[in-house]
């Protein structure tokens, strides 16, 4: 699949349930919210990701079920923590479900190479960053055999 949607036209296409799959220990290491919160620096992370936050309350509305994993390493390093701080804020209560396995629990999961969302167990959108967790891009996949993961034992 060529076609590069946005999550606003994803989500305004997600008509049953969007599954996010978070793998990675670090995200986005220059993020002004998280440099913000490593200097101490009170963030009201739904302000910060107002558009997010709208974009999940407006799907969870129409009957969306929004998930979310994070597998995690321990001890957890500064972007996880500040991911569990503001999740609450944030996630939660624009009504997504997030659950946290750490990675040791992991490892009798089959699991893809790369973070993902899946769309109405139609479309999988691959996540790709590089090893000090900087974003290099995406890519979109509708093929079938990619997305039936989801119908054999996916724990999210």
């Amino acid at each position: 699949m060529t076609e590069r949607p946005t999550f606003d036209e994803l989500f305004a296409r997600c008509k049953r349930a969007a599954v996010h799959l978070e793998m990675r220990d670090m995200y986005t290491p220059d993020d002004p919210t998280y440099l913000d919160w490593k200097a101490g620096v009170h963030v009201d992370p739904v302000e910060r990701f107002r558009d997010w936050y709208d974009l999940i309350v407006a799907a969870v509305a129409r009957g969306v079920e929004v998930r979310r994993a994070r597998i995690i390493s321990e001890p957890v390093t500064d972007f996880i923590r500040h991911e569990y701080e503001v999740t609450p804020d944030l996630n939660i209560r624009a009504g997504e479900r997030v659950r946290w396995l750490p990675r040791r629990l992991a490892s009798d999961l089959a699991l893809p190479g790369n973070d993902f969302w899946v769309f109405d167990e139609r479309l999988v959108r691959f996540g790709y960053f590089a090893g000090d967790g900087t974003y290099l891009g995406h890519e979109m996949v509708d093929d079938p055999t990619v997305v039936q993961w989801r119908e054999k034992g996916q724990r999210a």
